[in-house]
Parts: C-alpha cells; sequence; structure tokens
C-alpha cells in the first residue's frame, strides 16, 4: 500500500469518526497536537528564537507549511 493511500485511508478514518460523533472537537484538537509533537511543529519565529537563528535564516534550513494560515517549520530530522 503505497503512502498517499495509507493517508488517504487515516484521513476517512478520521473523517467517519467525526461525523458519526465518536470524534469530538476536544478529540480533534488533540489528534492536532499529537501531529505538531510527531513533527517539531513550531512558528517561524519562535524556531529562529529558540535556534538563536534569524527569521530568514530559519526558513532557509528547514522546511516550512502554512497550516491555517500560519507559517510552521517542521524539525524531525
Amino acid at each position: 500500500m503505497n503512502k498517499d493511500i495509507k493517508t488517504s485511508t487515516l484521513l476517512d478514518f478520521i473523517s467517519e469518526k467525526f461525523i458519526s460523533e465518536e470524534l469530538d472537537n476536544d478529540s480533534m484538537v488533540q489528534i492536532i497536537e499529537h501531529c505538531g509533537y510527531y513533527l517539531n511543529l513550531k512558528t517561524i519565529s519562535d524556531y529562529a528564537r529558540e535556534n538563536k537563528i534569524s527569521y530568514n535564516g530559519a526558513k532557509k534550513f528547514r522546511k516550512v507549511v502554512k497550516i491555517f494560515g500560519v507559517k510552521f517549520i517542521i524539525d524531525n530530522d
């Protein structure tokens, strides 16, 4: 099974559980926080401050993703 199919299966599972009310808003927030932990997700500003580098420097060295209109750095290498 390829990665795209596994991702799609997981997203479908979450959707089904939310629609059937087996997952509520609090559960969904916990899932987001859990994923953020594994990604070591940080705003660019927080990442730059923690690593004592400039904002622009942080953008050059790590992958930047935009989630909910906010730019984050993934640092889970």
